[in-house]
C-alpha cells in the first residue's frame, strides 16, 4: 500500500533537515522524499498534514507497563496503544513488574509479547536479582536477551560497592545503569519536606534524599569510569550536580518528567492522590531549575515515568496510596505548552529530548528520514488545542492530574513497522 504524507514540515535535527515537503511511503519504506508528479499519487492514500511536523518516532525511555504481574493495571499491549496515543513509537519498560525483569525468559517474554505492535517495546532490566539489592542479576544473559539498560527502579541500587560492580559489568557491553536517586532512609513519607507538608500533616520527605544518591552515584561513576543515568530528576540542588560533572566529563545524563516541570508541592493541598509521586513535587524553585536544566542541556531528555494504578489503590488515605500517574498521552502536549509556548525550548530541542536522545542514551539507532528507510515517524501539530479527558485514555488507568487541562499541541499520527494511528485506528500500510 502506498500512503503520501503532504503539507507538513520533516524535521531531524540528526540529518539537518527541516524542510516543508511530501512523502510517499510504500509497504512501510519511505520510497521518495520530496516534490511528488503527478503520477505518484496513483493507487496511493493521500493525507494532508498542514501546519504540522514530521520528526523521528517519539521514544519514552521510563515507562512501567506493568506485565508480567499487574496486568489488571496495565498490559504490555495498552502500554502500547497509550504509547502510539501519545505520539510515540518506542519505549523502554522498567523492571519492577512481577516478577522483576532479571531474566532472559522474562525479557524474551516483553519483547515476543510487542513484536506485532506499531510501539516497540525495549526491555529495561533489574540491576539485582528481584531488584533486592543483594546480589546482581545475570547482567549479560540479560543483555543478551535484548534488554538495553539496568535499573533497580523503585530502589536506588541499595550500596555503592554493588553500584561499582555493576558500572563493571555494563562497560563489558556500552550500556548504562538507571537510578531512581532516593535514600531509603527517607523513604517512608508521602510529599517534600516544607512548610507545605507540616500544614497538611503529611510525612515528609526531604530533597536531600535525591541529592545523596545523586551525589554518591556521581562519585562512583567517576571512579568506576561507569555510565549513569538520573531517572526523573526533580530537585534544584540534584540538578545542579549533574551540571557539575558533566563540566568535569563524567559520563552522566539525566531525564526529567512533565509533572515535575509543570507541577508544584502547592498542588497537594487537595489531598488528591493523584498528585502523589516519587520523586514528590517540589518547589517552585525547583521546577524552575527543572526547565533551567532542560534549556542549558543539563537534562538530556523528558520522559513519561507512566506508572499506571488501580482507582481502587488510588483511593487509599493519602500516605497509604501508591505513588505516580500515567503519563504516555499527555507527555507531548504538556511539553509544547509548557516549554515551546512559553519559549523555553524550540522545536528542535524538544524533538532531540523527546526522540534523538534517549536512543542515543540506550544506543537504539534514530530513525532516518530518507529514501529507503522503514518510516518511523510522528507527525504533530503545535498549535492545536485540546482538553485532556482521562476518560478516552487508550492506558487501563486513569490516574492523572491533567484531567479537563487545555493543552495546545497535539499528536496527528504515528508510523512504525508498516502500522499507523490514525484518527485514533490502526492501519496496516
Amino acid at each position: 500500500m502506498n500512503i503520501i504524507i503532504k503539507g507538513t514540515t520533516i524535521l531531524n535535527p540528526e540529518q539537518n533537515i527541516n524542510e516543508k515537503t511530501d512523502l510517499i511511503i510504500s509497504d512501510g519504506v519511505i520510497s521518495k522524499f520530496g516534490n511528488l508528479a503527478e503520477s505518484d499519487y496513483k493507487n496511493a492514500k493521500v493525507y494532508e498534514f498542514n501546519n504540522s511536523y514530521c520528526v523521528p518516532g517519539l521514544f519514552d525511555m521510563h515507562v512501567h507497563l506493568r506485565e508480567p504481574g499487574r496486568e489488571d493495571e496495565e498490559t504490555i499491549i495498552t502500554g502500547s496503544d497509550s504509547a502510539a496515543a501519545g505520539g510515540f513509537t518506542g519505549v523502554a519498560c522498567m523492571p519492577n513488574t512481577n516478577p522483576a525483569i532479571d531474566t532472559a525468559e522474562v525479557v524474551k517474554f516483553i519483547k515476543e509479547k510487542s513484536q506485532q505492535h506499531l510501539v516497540e517495546v525495549f526491555p529495561i532490566a533489574a540491576a539485582t536479582q528481584e531488584r533486592k539489592g543483594e546480589g546482581l542479576s545475570p547482567m549479560i544473559e540479560l543483555f543478551e536477551a535484548g534488554a538495553i539498560g539496568f535499573s533497580d527502579d523503585g530502589n536506588a541500587i541499595k550500596s555503592a560497592s554493588l553500584l561499582r560492580n555493576a558500572f563493571e559489568y555494563v562497560k563489558m557491553f556500552d550500556s548504562v545503569i538507571i537510578e531512581h536517586c532516593e535514600d531509603e532512609s527517607f523513604a517512608d513519607g508521602a510529599m517534600n519536606e516544607g512548610i507545605i507538608s507540616t500544614s497538611l500533616g503529611l510525612p515528609p520527605i526531604p530533597s536531600i534524599a535525591e541529592d545523596i544518591i545523586v551525589m554518591r552515584d556521581i562519585i562512583t561513576a567517576e571512579y568506576s569510569n561507569g555510565k549513569i543515568h538520573i531517572a526523573h530528576i526533580s530537585s534544584k540542588n540534584a540538578i545542579e550536580l549533574v551540571r557539575q560533572a558533566k563540566k568535569k566529563g563524567i559520563n552522566i545524563t539525566a531525564e526529567a518528567t512533565p509533572h515535575h516541570f509543570t507541577l508544584t508541592e502547592e498542588s497537594l493541598k487537595s489531598y488528591d492522590t493523584n498528585y502523589k509521586m516519587n520523586p514528590p513535587l517540589r518547589t517552585k524553585e525547583d521546577v524552575d531549575a527543572v526547565i533551567e536544566g532542560l534549556k542549558d542541556g543539563t537534562i538530556d531528555c523528558i520522559a513519561s515515568d507512566h506508572a499506571p494504578h488501580s482507582i481502587e489503590e488510588k483511593e487509599y488515605e493519602f500516605i497509604y496510596a501508591p505513588n505516580g500517574i500515567i503519563g504516555l498521552e499527555t507527555t507531548l502536549g504538556l511539553t509544547l505548552t509548557e516549554l515551546y509556548h512559553k519559549k523555553h525550548l524550540n522545536i528542535v530541542q524538544i524533538i532531540e529530548k523527546l526522540s534523538i536522545n534517549p536512543r542515543k542514551i540506550l544506543k537504539i539507532p534514530t530513525p532516518q528520514i530518507k529514501e529507503g528507510e522503514k518510516a518511523n515517524l510522528t507527525i504533530f501539530d503545535p498549535n492545536s488545542i485540546w482538553t485532556v479527558d482521562i476518560s478516552k485514555f487508550k492506558s487501563k488507568c486513569k490516574n492523572s492530574p491533567f484531567n479537563n487541562k487545555l493543552l495546545t499541541g497535539k499528536m496527528l499520527a504515528v508510523i512504525n513497522k508498516n502500522k499507523m494511528l490514525f484518527e485514533d485506528k490502526f492501519i496496516h500500510i
